[in-house]
Order: C-alpha cells, then sequence, then structure tokens
C-alpha cells in the first residue's frame, strides 16, 4: 500500500482524496481518460468510459500511459481485471480503419478478421456496407462514411478515419505575426488536429481558440466554413481574422439573419442554418455553396442537432471543432467523436493559468435563505416550478447588491437565464440589459461601453455566455442557470477569465438559494469546473464581507458539497 491520493476500483469509479498533496498532479494525470462524476467537499468521483479512452488514445496517449497514470497515484494495489479491461477498450480503437482505395474507392479494412465479420453481421452496421473484397477489406459507399462511424462507435468498434480530405477550392490565407505570435499550446493544438485532419480541440475560455481557428485556416488555405453560436461572436470572428491574418473584409462573408454573404470564407450562425420554414431547412444549400476545405464549428459542445445530420454527409472536408468543454448536457458526445472527429488537444485550465494566458478566479457560492412568504410559495409549487421559483427569489436582490458593492471598481456581469429577474435587476442596479431580443447594433454597442469602461455593470442573459471577448470583466455574479447545466458554468466562468492587464485576480460568485433545487442544480453545475481544479468556497449571505473585503474575515475556506 502507497499514500497515493486515489482509489482505483473495479467498477471503474476512481475516488480521488482531493486534500492529499499528490492531489492535483494526479488529476492532471487521470484528466484526459476519466469523467468527473461528483465532487463533494474531501473527495471526488471519477469514471473511466470507453468514450473517454478512446478520446485519450485519438490524442496520442496509449494504454501505457493510462495503466502507470492510475498504478502511480493509487493507494492501493489496482484491480487487475480493470488494467486488463483499459487495455482492451483502448485496442478496440483503430482495429477497423476508413482508407480509399485506388481502385475501389472508401474501403471498411480491419487487422482482426474476426472484428469486421462480427460488425458485417450487424443490422445497424450492414445496409452501410457494399461488396466484399477480400476476407478482412469491404466497399462502403462514400455518402455513408459518417454514418457508419456513428453506427461501429455505438457497437463498441470506434473506427480510425484515414481515407483523407479533399482539399477543397484554394485561398491565400497567411497569418500576420507582425505584432503577436501563437503561444506554444496553441501551436501544438493546431499541429495536433492537423496531423489528425479533423477532430476537436479543447482550450479553455480566454485562451484564444479563435487563434487556433486562425491558424488552422492558414494551414488549409482553402476555403472556409465558420460555424458560430450568434451575429455578434461572428462579428467578433471577422475582426480577429482581419487583424492576425492575411484576409481583408471583403473576403469574409456573414450569414446571418441580417445578412446573407458568401464568400471564400464565410461566418454563418448555428440558427440561421437551422432555421426552419414549412418543415424545410432552408439555408442547407450553404454547405454546397463552395468547395470548401475546411469547416470550423465554434463552441462544438452547442452544435444543434440538425448540423450533426448535416455533418455526417461532410466527412470529406476537413473539420475542426472549437470548445472550452465536451460536456454536452444532451449526452452527444459520442456523436461528436464520431462525425467532427476525436479530441486532438486538451489543455488543463490551471496549466494556462500558470502560464499567465488566463486570469486566476476565486468561485464563491454564496447561500441566500428564503423569506418565509417565499419558502411557502416554493414548497406549494408544482414540481416543475420550484426552481424558478428558488432561482428568482427577491431574497436575492440585496446580497447581489452587496455582492457588487465588494468591487467598486471593477468591471461587473450580472448573469441570468429569466428575463423577468433580469429585467427586475437592470432596473435595480441601474444597469444596462442585454437579452435575446436586445439587438445586434445594441449589444455590440453596449460591449463597447463595457470595454472602454463607461458601462461598469452589465445585467446580460444567456447570449453572454458564449463567444463574447469581454477581456475587462473580472467580477461575474450567477443568479439563474439553465437548471445544472456544467457547460454553461465554464462558459459563464470564462467570461471573467481572460487575463487583467495587471494580472489581478477575476471572481465567480453563484447566489443560491438554499434548501431548494437551487442549490442542487449549483452543485451539478460545478461538476466540471471542479475536474479543472477550481474549488468554490461556500458563503453565508449574513457573513458576506462588506466593500473591498474580498476575503472577509468570517468566511470559511470551505469547498462546495
Amino acid at each position: 500500500m502507497s499514500d497515493g491520493p486515489l482509489i482505483v476500483q473495479s467498477d471503474k469509479t476512481l475516488l480521488l482524496e482531493v486534500d492529499h498533496p499528490a492531489a492535483r498532479d494526479c488529476r492532471a494525470a487521470i484528466a484526459p481518460f476519466a469523467e468527473l462524476e461528483r465532487s463533494p467537499e474531501h473527495v471526488h468521483t471519477y469514471r473511466v468510459t470507453p468514450l473517454a479512452l478512446w478520446n485519450a488514445r485519438a490524442a496520442g496517449h496509449d494504454a501505457e500511459q493510462v495503466v502507470d497514470a492510475l498504478v502511480r497515484h493509487s493507494r492501493y494495489p489496482v484491480p487487475h481485471a480493470l488494467l486488463v479491461d483499459i487495455a482492451d477498450t483502448m485496442d478496440r480503437f483503430g482495429r477497423l480503419t476508413l482508407q480509399n482505395d485506388p481502385v475501389h474507392g472508401l474501403v471498411l479494412t480491419s487487422s482482426d478478421r474476426a472484428v469486421l465479420e462480427e460488425v458485417s453481421r450487424s443490422k445497424k452496421v450492414a445496409s452501410m456496407l457494399g461488396v466484399r473484397i477480400d476476407d478482412d477489406t469491404v466497399v462502403v459507399h462514400p455518402s455513408e462514411r459518417g454514418r457508419l462511424k456513428q453506427a461501429l462507435l455505438k457497437v463498441g468498434w470506434p473506427a480510425e478515419d484515414l481515407a483523407g480530405y479533399v482539399d477543397g477550392q484554394a485561398h491565400p490565407i497567411e497569418l500576420d505575426q507582425s505584432n503577436w505570435h501563437l503561444r506554444d499550446y496553441q501551436q501544438e493544438a493546431v499541429e495536433g488536429f492537423w496531423a489528425g485532419g479533423s477532430g476537436v480541440v479543447v482550450l479553455p475560455c480566454g485562451a484564444g481558440k479563435t487563434l487556433v481557428g486562425a491558424a488552422a485556416m492558414a494551414e488549409a488555405k482553402a476555403t472556409t466554413l465558420i460555424l458560430v453560436t450568434n451575429t455578434v461572436a461572428g462579428r467578433q470572428w471577422k475582426r480577429e481574422l482581419i487583424a492576425r491574418t492575411s484576409l481583408t473584409e471583403d473576403e469574409i462573408g456573414e450569414y446571418s439573419g441580417e445578412r446573407k454573404e458568401i464568400r471564400p470564407v464565410t461566418i454563418a450562425t448555428y440558427q440561421v442554418i437551422t432555421t426552419r420554414r414549412k418543415g424545410e431547412y432552408r439555408h442547407l444549400d450553404l454547405f454546397d455553396a463552395q468547395d470548401w476545405g475546411l469547416i470550423v464549428y465554434d463552441e462544438v459542445h452547442l452544435l444543434p442537432a440538425p448540423i450533426f445530420r448535416l455533418t455526417a454527409d461532410l466527412q470529406s472536408r476537413r473539420r475542426l471543432g472549437l470548445t472550452a468543454t465536451l460536456v454536452r448536457e444532451d449526452g452527444r458526445e459520442d456523436d461528436v467523436f464520431s462525425l467532427i472527429g476525436p479530441k486532438r488537444y486538451d489543455a488543463p485550465w490551471r496549466d494556462i493559468e500558470a502560464q499567465g494566458y488566463i486570469a486566476p478566479a476565486e468561485c464563491i457560492e454564496v447561500r441566500v435563505s428564503l423569506d418565509d412568504d417565499e419558502r411557502m410559495t416554493y414548497a406549494v409549487a408544482e414540481p416543475e416550478e420550484r426552481y424558478r421559483i428558488a432561482a428568482t427569489a427577491t431574497s436575492k436582490l440585496p446580497v447581489i447588491r452587496r455582492v457588487l458593492d465588494r468591487h467598486p471598481d471593477e468591471q461587473k456581469l450580472v448573469i441570468g437565464a429569466y428575463l423577468d429577474q433580469l429585467d427586475e435587476l437592470g432596473r435595480a442596479l441601474d444597469a444596462p440589459v442585454i437579452q435575446g431580443s436586445t439587438t445586434n447594433r445594441e449589444r455590440e454597442k453596449l460591449f463597447d461601453a463595457f470595454r472602454a469602461g463607461e458601462v461598469k455593470t452589465l445585467v446580460v442573459s444567456k447570449v453572454a455566455n458564449f463567444s463574447i471577448d469581454l477581456p475587462e470583466a473580472a467580477v461575474a455574479v450567477q443568479v439563474s442557470g439553465t437548471f445544472g447545466s456544467r457547460q454553461e458554468e465554464a462558459q459563464r466562468l470564462g467570461r471573467v477569465l481572460r487575463p487583467k492587464a495587471d494580472g489581478r485576480q477575476a471572481h465567480f460568485y453563484t447566489v443560491v438559494s438554499r434548501d431548494t433545487l437551487d442549490a442542487e442544480y449549483a452543485a451539478h453545475r460545478q461538476r466540471f469546473l471542479a475536474e479543472q481544479g477550481y474549488a468554490y468556497t461556500i458563503v453565508d449571505a449574513a457573513d458576506l464581507a462588506g466593500p473591498g473585503e474580498v476575503n472577509g474575515p468570517d468566511w470559511a475556506d470551505e469547498p462546495a458539497d
């Protein structure tokens, strides 16, 4: 028996002792292949899943490295059967490969004849396969390339796609690094993506995912379609590309609700692509409008289901997914793996913070007690209404004011999910509100005023969760969320992680109603950030320190439960 921080169990769960001196090193070692499930105060529970192991394999980790990480950090002997299972699971990736045969075109080959025989007899797979060329090779129709990869993953034999990609229509794109340079991790991310041809790069918010996309475009030197979450994010991409590359404004088109421009580089919103009229997707022709050499999916964890269906038909195009977290609340991580590609690069948030490229952050959960009327309203409410009642309780308002008063000189964001609550906060705090109905022109005007320091506090809905660059924001106060969304928590923290000019710390508050669903969902949302090494301090609203006292004397240093 050693003194390691990890207990490895035969049911594929890993228990990490949070307060152990080696816990941080252990977390970094297991992060590539284990997913955090629960994060109470003393022991965090991870699970080793096949998809996590296959992602690790695709990102360059082998079974020997995984086994070594478990054995090195485990307090007790690691169950032998688990080690064998890990090796066998990782070995499944790549026994089937998709390749281009000079005579027959796209083919599925196997280094293990029995595996090819097994999948050929599967009802989910057989209809996608053509003529058997020999014992180890079968023809695949090119149109089935994406759907076949989805089906093979579901039957437990993920195929490695080595069939290559079309170059698309050439277009000159160069990085203009006259006054900036790709950071080492950004260069590694681009190299990892390009070596695989397609896949996902995972980087923290504020770590420069847009620059990774620009560098991939400079590698491709081809027409590029960029899919983004909203028009404001698209215009931010356009500004960055003009500033960082040889592209001019005339070479970059916007395809949104406001404009329909198709240029050598076209930036389209997910919303307009998935808009239906009379049951038809009216804008799907955009995917065939150019001979695209590269498709970039910004915030790939938000990819709408119709885009998955389209992407299944685009497997001959290079595809780059960019995200801060592969967590999807709909559980479709396997479709990202199959259709966009496996994870090619993943940088732990704390590593990027240690290099000074994102701001250190203090995460604080402030617990508020409902007054008697609110408690009774909550108690008698229908179950589906309880979260809204708890999340929008008026008892939160004075607490939110006190939190903001603690940071009088900082740029602050108040973030919520319910529009009536946000409107009330806007009036009470005398702060502008940005939500879905706010025009793009007004949004950009307010964001610019915030960046310039003319507006100190903004109240924002989920429209500001993604791809909005507000480096001056140093304080975020989350007042309500999308139930227990881990991806949303990561994105909201990301709003304040842009590095500050003076190196100061960022502050991320979550104001929750005690003894309600609000507190339960908050605990679930925090799981992803706990996996990245962020600990939440829990504070009672009654003990909240005064203005300027960032760490009040009565605060308990108590991680979230």
